[in-house]
């Protein structure tokens, strides 16, 4: 129920920013804790979650798209209870956007800004996506926009000691080719990356909180920071990520490794 105060430096350059959208791949709270959460301890770190990120960006007419993490709304079994106060918190925050697939809101549901698709993924669990999930991305690949789907675990690994701990599935790399997707934003590996696989952008995000981790391969644990998306309407894009005091320095993509894992760092791959 406490945060760091770089937590509020991001939220307020954030704002200064004005972005169309702000995007949260999961782990707001630090739940799937045994033994379990009371309801009261739950519902009292969403309220701070609020105070500090939700309710700023709120006032500021941004709006924020969330996506489940596994310390916020594990679908393992005995957190049942967290996921449905997940449900309750976000429900009554639906962010102001044209969606598309409200239904699953706000665990697996589609949104529209301007030209651009935006598919919240729910990967709260290792191993393959649902196939409802499966069936809502194919129903995607008519080609007539870009794509940009977020999940909190990521499709394939970044970070070290989490090589494990991802959805690791071909066919939903095989999917997204289909459905036109340019770019994938994960969390969970708490440690910025932007990769690039057969065409397709998968951007592992820093976290702003504790827990900051070391890619694979490499030997410093992952500076905190907010990634930056700006995206055309034809689909062209630019990644970068803001860190250093109150976020006001773009990272120096040459400090990062060429390669992790299966990928190759953005930047030299375009």
């Amino acid at each position: 129920t406490t945060y760091s105060p770089r937590v509020d430096d991001a939220i307020k350059r954030i704002i200064e920013i004005k972005p169309d959208l702000v995007i949260s791949t999961g782990d707001m709270v630090a739940g799937q804790r045994k033994p379990h959460l009371s309801e009261p301890e739950v519902r009292a770190m969403w309220r701070a979650f609020h105070q500090h990120v939700s309710d700023p960006l709120q006032r500021a007419g941004i709006p924020l798209a969330v996506t489940p993490g596994n310390h916020d709304a594990s679908a393992y079994g005995g957190f049942e209870r967290e996921r449905a106060i997940f449900a309750e918190e976000w429900l009554a925050r639906k962010p102001d956007v044209t969606f598309r697939r409200e239904v699953g809101y706000p665990f697996s549901y589609t949104f529209e800004i301007g030209s651009i698709t935006f598919v919240s993924l729910d990967a709260t669990t290792i191993g393959s996506l649902s196939n409802d999930q499966m069936v809502a991305l194919t129903a995607l690949s008519d080609g007539n926009s870009p794509v940009v789907t977020f999940s909190h675990l990521p499709l394939w690994p970044f970070a070290q000691r989490r090589e494990k701990e991802i959805i690791g599935d071909p066919l939903l790399e095989s999917a997204y080719k289909q459905a036109g997707v340019i770019l994938h934003l994960s969390g969970h590996h708490h440690a910025y990356y932007p990769g690039w696989k057969d065409g397709i952008a998968y951007v592992s995000q820093a976290c702003l909180g504790g827990g900051s981790r070391v890619l694979i391969g490499d030997r410093v644990r992952s500076r905190n920071s907010i990634t930056h998306v700006k995206i055309e309407a034809s689909g062209d894009f630019e990644v970068r990520a803001l860190t250093g005091p109150e976020f006001g320095t773009f990272l120096d993509p040459n400090s990062l490794p060429e390669k992790v894992g299966v990928f190759r760092r953005l930047d030299l791959a375009q």
